[in-house]
């Protein structure tokens, strides 16, 4: 494969090449994650920025037709929009229906947009391993916004935070007890929550919703990456397309007040950080899905139900022996 070559026309904004290249990437073909890395690195002297908006939510909230407005409204405005989905996969079968496309009928259509469904494949928060390098293709291919779906709110969410420049909790009105249901660990981590469906006759509550919230908001501690005022709670109807501009201005006024206070480039370090660990951590994972590795786990298996050893001790020679290869 020609990576250098692949590498500039997705640079070039070659939606092919692109599509070509996430696939690349999350292959968990050994000599293909070679040349992914090798792709990345050429990519990596780009040097562009998207800004990198993370969505979660509770199932049935809109999600995909918050982000079907939200996108057209953006690329209305002149800006490149992409859209990695994450849909769950299938604890027993591996597949994943990725129907996203399907439910961004008008987006899917727009030529100022890009989705791509990927699998979950069972990873923690729904976040699919490569979706982080996926952003980075499609920041080196030229779109201003990424918008990063994942598949439902839970405390394993969270890891969408160290992708992300801005985290938006989506949110739907007259939740009930929906509020203690939310995990503080989001809450804490929500730089906008979104009240959709504000429209018709769920619009008081989606008001009353929207007060609870930010009352919520207001007894957390306040975070010294935020300016006065944050993280906020507003109400939208992605629906009849309300408060969909208010909200892209007050995710703008977030990052500006960012950049200029120097927070923008220390997360995006931070996550830099994050994800050289989980790249480890990973890597050493890999090492135990050997067939050598696999079939040491089987017999010393064997040997802890049957009391030969210690969980402690097999545990041990595991680790003294595959990972030190």
């Amino acid at each position: 494969m020609d990576i250098s070559g692949l590498a500039e026309r997705v640079t070039r904004g070659e939606r092919r090449a692109l599509a070509r290249a996430i696939t690349l990437i999350e292959s968990g073909r050994e000599d293909h994650r070679a040349l992914a890395t090798e792709l990345m690195e050429a990519l990596r002297k780009a040097g562009r920025q998207a800004l990198r908006i993370g969505l979660s939510g509770t199932p049935g909230v809109g999600k995909s037709t918050f982000i079907e407005s939200f996108g057209l409204m953006l690329t209305g405005r002149g800006l490149k929009v992409a859209v990695l989905a994450v849909d769950p996969s299938s604890a027993r079968s591996g597949g994943s229906i990725l129907g996203d496309k399907t439910r961004m009928e008008q987006l899917s259509r727009d030529p100022g947009a890009f989705i791509r469904p990927s699998p979950s494949q069972t990873h923690l928060g729904g976040v699919a391993r490569r979706t982080r390098e996926a952003v980075a293709l499609c920041e080196a291919a030229g779109f201003d916004v990424v918008l990063i779906e994942t598949v439902g709110v839970g405390q394993s969410e969270t890891v969408v935070a160290e992708m992300s420049d801005l985290f938006v909790l989506l949110l739907a009105p007259a939740g009930g007890d929906e509020l203690q249901g939310v995990k503080r660990g989001i809450m804490e981590m929500a730089d906008l929550i979104l009240v959709n469906k504000a429209d018709g006759d769920l619009k008081p509550a989606a008001m009353r919703t929207r007060s609870d919230y930010a009352g919520a908001l207001r007894l957390l501690r306040k975070r010294p990456q935020d300016p006065e005022g944050f993280p906020k709670a507003l109400t939208v109807s992605a629906l009849e397309e309300q408060g969909l501009e208010k909200a892209w201005d007050e995710m703008q006024a977030l990052v500006d007040w960012r950049r200029e206070t120097g927070h923008f480039d220390a997360r995006r370090a931070a996550q830099a950080r994050y994800w050289f660990a989980e790249e480890v951590r990973q890597a050493l994972l890999a090492r135990l899905e050997r067939p050598e590795a696999r079939a040491a786990m089987a017999r010393l298996s064997d040997e802890v139900a049957s009391g030969a050893t210690t969980p402690a001790r097999a545990a041990q020679h595991m680790l003294d022996r595959h990972l030190d290869q």
